[in-house]
């Protein structure tokens, strides 16, 4: 059973920076496409980010796209997703989620992933 586990979040000053990482356990990590999401008080769950199983290919959303970098370390079983220029309506609970590889192009709906960690609270002050 794969669990997943976020780390990372906090309380940062717009303009700042967080490197948030998602520590997957329970299944082979290279048989996993991975994804970001987030979700704000009140709002549906959003897409972040997401990478293939090989880091092979990679999609982020319009909103980070340009200062948001995912990445994986298959020894460590970890996916890494870096945002830069942090802004206020950044702020919600950041989730990473997997599921079974597919022709290297993950997912960018949430209803397409099978497993999702309890996710890390991100808040960025003005």
């Amino acid at each position: 059973q794969v669990q997943l586990v976020e780390l990372g979040g906090g309380l940062v000053p717009a303009g700042g920076s967080l490197r948030l990482s998602c520590e997957v356990s329970g299944r082979t990590f290279s048989e996993l496409d991975i994804g970001w999401f987030r979700q704000a008080p009140g709002k549906e769950r959003a897409f972040v980010s997401a990478i293939s199983w090989s880091g092979g290919s990679i999609y982020y959303a319009d909103v980070v796209r340009g200062r948001s970098t995912i990445s994986r370390d298959n020894a460590k079983n970890t996916v890494f997703l870096q945002i830069d220029n942090l802004k206020p309506g950044n702020t919600a609970v950041y989730y990473c989620a997997a599921r079974d590889k597919d022709n290297n192009h993950p997912a960018i709906s949430h209803l397409r992933y099978d497993t999702w960690g309890h996710g890390t609270q991100v808040t960025v002050s003005s």
